[in-house]
């Protein structure tokens, strides 16, 4: 069962509704792994019918089964997202037998990248935040994936990680001394670095670029078409979302390297 393709897929909704925690109580300093889940509303611990992913949720109708307070909707739709994340790359890498990777390796690794950014993304979106404990460890991550490919590939990669650090992070000082104030946070540099990491040198320039018109169209859409130059707008999700879309791409066995 440990090497079924499918296997991820199962666990994505459990995977999701952890995510959905994690996003939630981590940038307020909250316990996450060893607390108890509760209702925001009357402090009732949730037993394990309340705790079974999406089905919970819309059997009780987004309320507390105790008091009948709103569950917030971020929890399903990160379940929901979880299993898409899962279904996507099972359809990006295919499956054995089909031309798709032998190794559950791909798929399991595929999962890690996209349920990490669809969690940094949440929290960026929710507190214009990129903590160090989820992106320091996708840039491991993405260098471990590259491992197999021999100490050519990680370097490669590893080259890719620290130039994308490094133009952010300029950018971030430029930006800073010539208009007095920040304009780019170091954890979208760190990001980008997880986005080299994961995806090589040559995908760097799509990534900017795409994140770039994916956060200008979120910003006027949020905007109703007029846009602030003095508000504050995430950046990590348009870099998540422009990295996974290239994740997938290349992992296509008939996709183009960019």
């Amino acid at each position: 069962m440990l090497h079924s393709p499918y296997l991820p897929l199962v666990l994505a909704p459990f995977v999701g509704s952890f995510l959905g925690v994690l996003a939630s109580r981590l940038p307020r300093g909250e316990p996450v792994v060893f607390a108890r889940s509760a209702c925001a509303h009357c402090g009732a611990v949730l037993g394990p019918r309340d705790l079974v992913p999406i089905v919970s949720y819309l059997a009780q109708k987004g309320k507390c089964r105790t008091c009948g307070g709103v569950i917030h909707l971020s929890h399903l739709v990160m379940e929901v997202l979880a299993v898409m994340v899962a279904a996507t790359v099972l359809w990006a890498v295919g499956l054995p037998g089909n031309g798709g990777a032998a190794s559950p390796f791909p798929v399991w690794g595929g999962c890690v990248f996209g349920w990490g950014l669809l969690t940094l993304g949440a929290i960026d979106l929710a507190c214009l935040r990129l903590p160090d404990i989820l992106t320091l460890p996708l840039v491991a991550a993405g260098l471990a994936m590259a491992a197999p490919q021999g100490v050519a590939s990680v370097l490669w990669h590893g080259g890719a990680a620290v130039l994308g650090y490094g133009a952010f992070r300029a950018i971030s000082l430029l930006y800073r001394r010539v208009r007095g104030h920040d304009g780019l946070g170091l954890g979208d540099a760190k990001l980008l670095a997880a986005g080299g990491a994961w995806l090589g040198l040559q995908a760097l320039p799509h990534v900017v670029l795409l994140a770039a018109l994916v956060t200008l169209c979120g910003a006027a859409i949020a905007g109703r078409g007029r846009l602030d130059r003095g508000q504050a707008v995430p950046f990590g999700p348009g870099l998540a979302l422009a990295m996974w879309g290239i994740w997938l791409w290349q992992a296509r066995p008939d996709g183009l390297a960019l």
